[in-house]
């Protein structure tokens, strides 16, 4: 817990200066979590298994942020060979998470997203901060999505659980699906250009989904190339540009997004007075 104190106070301080500056600062960036399993191995031997996962910084006022840094010294994610010969899973998945990133003209970092799969009835543990409050955009930019762990990932008994447990039991058989924090990003999604996206999507970075609801963007693909039909989305922006400006006060914006958790911990505020950064410059 002091840790996470520490790192947040990083972000508070970052904040505070982005206000100053007019924006001219990363928005929020990853914090830290451990996650693990533990139980017995398959010759009955108990076994310990720790990782400390990265997450995504925050999106820059001249570039996009950076996916699954580790603020913690000497941490890495652990080898999938050493892994599976070591303790009794199989690592089925291990790489970006799609969409995790925070919208914005720089679209925060992704983080990590990793599936295990267990061969041996287990528990599962995670010390993990960012599971509400994500990590916050800036000047327009959107939150990226919080720490999020489910277990028995597309199966009968699959859950979400919380971020901070030490005993949640796996059986085997089930997958354990761990998501990390993705950046924050900079500035209005629907000012990134048409060709960023497309290059996201095809990168995996972006789903087709998440072109169209963020960033206003209608993609398709012409063999392995994926391709943005123009007409339809300058259609599809200017149709979220009007929804936002009947939503939005001319004499106020906010220039902080803390996502939708933030809504969850206030009481239904989607922000907070501190957010605001007066009128739109003209």
């Amino acid at each position: 817990a002091r840790t996470f104190v520490i790192l947040r106070l990083l972000g508070v301080l970052a904040g505070a200066l982005a206000k100053a500056v007019e924006g001219r600062m990363p928005a929020d960036q990853e914090t830290i979590r451990y996650t693990g399993v533990y139980g017995d191995d398959l010759a009955g031997s108990p076994y310990l298994m720790r990782e400390v996962l990265g997450g995504g910084s925050g999106g820059r006022y001249y570039a996009d942020g950076e996916d699954t840094i580790h603020v913690v010294p000497d941490s890495r994610n652990l080898p999938t060979e050493f892994s599976e010969g070591r303790f009794p899973f199989v690592v089925e998945r291990l790489g970006l998470a799609t969409d995790s990133g925070g919208p914005g003209r720089y679209r925060g970092g992704c983080g990590y997203q990793k599936h295990i799969r267990m061969l041996k009835d287990a528990h599962f543990m995670s010390i993990a901060d960012r599971s509400i409050l994500a990590c916050w955009g800036v000047n327009g930019g959107k939150a990226g999505r919080s720490f999020q762990v489910t277990i028995d990932l597309g199966g009968p008994d699959e859950r979400v659980v919380d971020a901070l447990v030490d005993a949640e039991p796996v059986r085997a058989g089930q997958v354990i699906s761990i998501r990390t924090t993705g950046g924050g990003g900079w500035g209005d999604p629907l000012a990134r250009p048409y060709d960023e996206v497309a290059r996201d999507v095809a990168w995996g970075k972006v789903s087709v989904a998440g072109a169209y609801e963020d960033y206003g963007v209608v993609t398709g693909r012409e063999g392995y190339d994926v391709v943005v039909d123009v007409a339809a989305s300058d259609e599809r922006r200017a149709e979220l540009r009007r929804s936002r400006d009947a939503t939005t006060s001319s004499e106020q914006r906010v220039f902080f997004d803390r996502g939708p958790g933030y809504a969850r911990l206030s009481g239904g505020a989607a922000f907070a007075e501190v957010d605001l950064l007066g009128p739109p410059p003209t």
